[in-house]
């Protein structure tokens, strides 16, 4: 099933409207690690930073299998709207995209950004996650409501 333009305006407003994502991948041992963290996102595709050395960093540089959540806020569970979905994560390498990035984390975070100084870019792992399947959840259409959307076939990792 292919995203419609309703369900693509839904998540991109989801994207827009959530300030973090929860990005969980695999361990060396084989258990999951879910680790919240600020996002940006071009279209249907997210970026995060993180440091180099991270847990998290490491698990994606061996296994770049991820499971995503991003809820938009709500007061109500009717109000609820939020995405799952399952993504190949990538360590942004290419000049052009990391200077694409920086732009998008500053649009989005300038002010935040600013209170901390400068950012040591040599210690931090920009990474791109490009959805596969997601799962879209829209309690004003009903309470569970959900629409699965398959963007691309995924395939096994080790």
């Amino acid at each position: 099933m292919a995203i419609s333009r309703d369900q693509q305006s839904l998540v991109l407003d989801i994207l827009g409207q959530a300030l973090d994502l929860t990005v969980a991948t695999n361990r060396p041992d084989g258990w999951p690690q879910a680790t919240t963290v600020s996002f940006v996102s071009d279209g249907l595709t997210l970026y995060l930073g993180t440091w180099s050395h991270s847990q998290k960093a490491g698990n994606i540089a061996r296994d770049p299998r991820v499971s995503v959540t991003v809820n938009a806020p709500y007061r109500a569970w009717d109000t609820i709207r939020s995405l799952s979905l399952a993504g190949d994560a990538t360590i942004v390498t290419a000049p052009e995209e990391m200077t694409k990035v920086g732009a998008l984390m500053m649009q989005r975070f300038g002010n935040e950004i600013a209170k901390h100084g400068s950012i040591d870019m040599s210690q931090t792992t920009l990474i791109r996650i490009t959805p596969l399947i997601i799962s879209l959840l829209d309690y004003g259409k009903g309470f569970g409501h959900k629409a699965e959307i398959v963007l691309s076939a995924m395939t096994a990792t080790n």
